[in-house]
C-alpha cells in the first residue's frame, strides 16, 4: 500500500462558545477564561508535530472561531508554511463582526469565510439557540465584500423546529441574492450530546419533509455546481479543505478533539479541555485502519462527490477489480437507479443521495 507521507492540510480547532446552540453536539466549552492557555498548548502541539509542508488547505473550525482576536489568528498561521494558493478558511458566527475584525483577519491571510447562519428567520433562530439575527448575517456579508473577501460561504440547517419547505426555500434564495460563493446544507439530526436531544422541541418536520427540502434545494441552487451531498458552489469556489476528505487523503487534527489522518492511522485527541491544556502532544488514542477498512472509506468518501468514484484509481491503489469485487452490490443499486454509470465509475443518483447510508453500508465488508 503506497502511502502519501507529505500532509498539506490542516484542521484547527477552536473549542470556545459564549454559548451552546440547543442542537449542537460539537465540543465546545463557554470557558473563554482558558482561551490563553488554550492557544499556548495548541502552539505547542503544531510546533511538535507539523513537519514543514507548505499547506494546501488551513481551516478554523469550532466552536466559534471567532472569539480570537486577528493577531491570534496570525500567531497560529504564522507557525505554517504558507503561499499565496494556501486556502485558509475560518468559521465566523456573524453577531459581533465588524468591519475592522475583517479586515484583521484579512491582513492575517485568511481569504475564505464561512458563517453559520443555519436559517434567516428570527423567530427560529432565537428558538434554536442562535445568538445572531438574519439582519446580522447579511450586514456581515456585505461588510466581509467590502473588506475585499471574495470567497465566502453560508451554512443552513434544514428540518429545523416550526420550519417550512416554503421558508426554506426562501431562506437560499436570500443567501443567493447576498451574491456568496459557496453554500453548505445540513440535515437536523439530535445527537445526545445537545439540548434537544433531552428537550425534544414542537413541530420538528419530519423526515418527508426534510426530504422535500433537500430536493427544493436542488432546485433553488441550479445556478450552483453541485459537487458534494450538503455542498455547492459557483464555479472554481469549492471547499478544498473539506474536498481534501472526501479525497481520502492525510491532513493534520490540531487542538482538542480534533482529529487527524496519517500513514494510514486516524488520531483523536482528548475532547477534555483541561487534559488538552495540560498534555497537548499525546493523541488520546489512534486506529490503523486495515487495508480493507481505507478501501471502504475511500469508496463512502468519494460517493458524497457528486462526480463520484473512479474505480480505474481504486484499482491501482488498493490492487483489486472493482468491478469484480462489487459485482453484487453494482447490480443492486444500477438496477434500482441509485446509482449511475460516469466515464470514469459510479456516482449517486439524485435517489440515491436520498438513502445513501444504505448505499454506503452495501459496500462494507
Amino acid at each position: 500500500m503506497y502511502y502519501n507521507k507529505c500532509m498539506k492540510n490542516v484542521y484547527i480547532h477552536i473549542p470556545f462558545c459564549k454559548s451552546k446552540c440547543k442542537y449542537c453536539s460539537f465540543v465546545s466549552f463557554p470557558r473563554l477564561e482558558l482561551k490563553e492557555q488554550y492557544l499556548q498548548a495548541l502552539a505547542k502541539e503544531i510546533r511538535t508535530c507539523y513537519s514543514g509542508e507548505t499547506l494546501d488547505t488551513l481551516y478554523f473550525g469550532g466552536g466559534t472561531p471567532s472569539v480570537l482576536t486577528p493577531q491570534e489568528f496570525k500567531k497560529l498561521i504564522d507557525l505554517f508554511n504558507i503561499d499565496d494558493k494556501t486556502e485558509i478558511t475560518t468559521e465566523l458566527n456573524p453577531e459581533t463582526i465588524t468591519y475592522e475584525y475583517l479586515e484583521g483577519l484579512k491582513d492575517a491571510k485568511i481569504n475564505r469565510l464561512s458563517f453559520g447562519c443555519q436559517t434567516f428567520d428570527d423567530k427560529i433562530l432565537k428558538l434554536i439557540g442562535r445568538r445572531h439575527s438574519a439582519q446580522d448575517v447579511e450586514q456581515t456579508v456585505k461588510l466581509a465584500q467590502k473588506a475585499g473577501f471574495n470567497n465566502i460561504s453560508l451554512d443552513f440547517i434544514y428540518g429545523l423546529p416550526e420550519q417550512t419547505t416554503e421558508g426554506f426555500n426562501e431562506d437560499l434564495k436570500r443567501a443567493v441574492s447576498l451574491g456568496i460563493q459557496h453554500i453548505s446544507l445540513y440535515g437536523l439530526k439530535l445527537d445526545e450530546q445537545c439540548y434537544f436531544y433531552e428537550n425534544p422541541p414542537k413541530n420538528l418536520p419530519d423526515e418527508d419533509i426534510q426530504v422535500d427540502m433537500y430536493l427544493t434545494a436542488l432546485g433553488s441552487l441550479k445556478d450552483f455546481e453541485h459537487y458534494e451531498i450538503s455542498n455547492f458552489s459557483l464555479p472554481g469556489f469549492h471547499s478544498r479543505h473539506n474536498l481534501n476528505y472526501w479525497n481520502n487523503n492525510t491532513y493534520y487534527g490540531f487542538g482538542v478533539a480534533a482529529h487527524g489522518y496519517e500513514n494510514g492511522t486516524r488520531y483523536f485527541n482528548t475532547s477534555d479541555l483541561d487534559e488538552y491544556i495540560n498534555n497537548p502532544i499525546t493523541h488520546k488514542s489512534s486506529h490503523n485502519l486495515t487495508e480493507q477498512e481505507q478501501l471502504e472509506e475511500e469508496i463512502f468518501l468519494g460517493f458524497r462527490k457528486m462526480e463520484g468514484i473512479n474505480i480505474e484509481k481504486i484499482d491501482k491503489k488498493f490492487n483489486i477489480n472493482f468491478r469484480e469485487k462489487y459485482a453484487a452490490p453494482l447490480k443492486k443499486c444500477t438496477s434500482y437507479k441509485y446509482l449511475s454509470e460516469t466515464n470514469t465509475g459510479f456516482k449517486l443518483t439524485t435517489n440515491g443521495i436520498l438513502i445513501s447510508n444504505i448505499i454506503f453500508a452495501d459496500f462494507l465488508e
